[in-house]
């Protein structure tokens, strides 16, 4: 966990919010028998039902992809160790700085392999608030939801966090029920982008409900000496959970030549112990979606894998 990470970025120009509501409420409402966007200030994520470290998702909005899947296969990397609050310094979000997202849990902390949902801020004051939570199999091979432990700010082999100041602001707000289509919720988002913006990388990332309907998870079990091929891998432990889910997302419209990144990653939790990797529902005819998102002005691509 030294303090060198190899990184690269880029800056962002994304589309106006009030564009991207059009576009993508005008897709969804194609991907779903209901649909609609608006542009609103963000709801205080402090609060029930979101439970997270800072109140809002505005202010220097960047995304950073840390690593990688390339680092757990064939067999895992573990000298790949990172410290959350090391990476906010790298991209820039010195000071205050509240991160979400999707990551590898902190195995040397924890002892295991587990999923991490990420909710860590820092105040103004340099005072942290640390809301992470970890998805693990139990010596009794039960799935667990747990906050971190001793405070760790550390993740383990890879991250795609959205970063921001944490700041109350406006938003877009997307309801979305009943899916048609065969892509998952952030994908459908996705996808609508890519097709609109073509080579044009739009990024962005926040949180979103599923408030109706079955999801489908998965939770990795402990590491073994056997190479993982993918995720058809016995170490990936799938189950079907009930709403509600609160799900933290970073996503990316296109790639871009060489980094390798993430193109969407998805973990959640829940206030009934269930957590994990968000796949996409299983009850498309009663699913409903309510997300917060926005829009990322800067990429940042830290101790990517080496291309093969």
């Amino acid at each position: 966990m030294g303090d060198y990470l190899p990184m690269k970025s880029i800056t962002l120009e994304p589309p106006p919010l009030n564009e991207l509501r059009d576009v993508i409420e005008n897709g969804l409402k194609k991907a779903f028998k209901a649909a609609s966007v608006d542009i609103t200030r963000c709801p205080n994520l402090r609060q029930p039902p979101f439970h997270l470290s800072a109140p809002g998702l505005c202010g220097d909005e960047r995304i950073a992809d840390v690593g990688g899947p390339p680092y757990l296969q064939p067999v895992s990397d573990l000298s790949k160790k990172y410290t959350l609050p090391k990476v906010l310094d790298l991209i820039g979000m010195e000071g205050q700085g509240f991160a979400i997202g999707a990551a590898g849990g902190p195995f040397h902390v924890v002892g295991k392999n587990s999923e991490l949902v990420p909710s860590l801020a820092r105040g103004a004051n340099g005072k942290w608030e640390n809301l992470s939570r970890y998805v693990h199999i139990d010596d009794d091979q039960n799935i667990r939801l747990d906050r971190v432990p001793n405070d760790t700010r550390d993740c383990g082999l890879m991250a795609n966090l959205f970063v921001s100041r944490g700041y109350p602001g406006e938003v877009l707000h997307i309801k979305a029920k009943g899916r048609l289509g065969h892509l998952n919720f952030p994908e459908s988002i996705q996808e609508l982008l890519r097709v609109k913006y073509g080579d044009r990388l739009v990024s962005m990332g926040g949180v979103f409900l599923v408030t109706k309907g079955k999801t489908k998870l998965h939770v990795m079990t402990d590491f073994s000496t056997s190479p993982c091929p993918g995720p058809e891998h016995e170490w990936f432990r799938y189950y079907e959970t009930d709403a509600p889910i609160v799900c933290l997302t970073a996503f990316h419209s296109v790639d871009i030549l060489d980094w390798n990144l993430r193109m969407e990653h998805t973990h959640c939790f829940s206030d009934h112990g269930a957590g994990g990797h968000y796949h996409y529902d299983t009850t498309p005819e009663e699913v409903e979606y309510e997300a917060w998102l926005n829009t990322a002005k800067g990429v940042y691509r830290l101790d990517q894998p080496p291309l093969v």
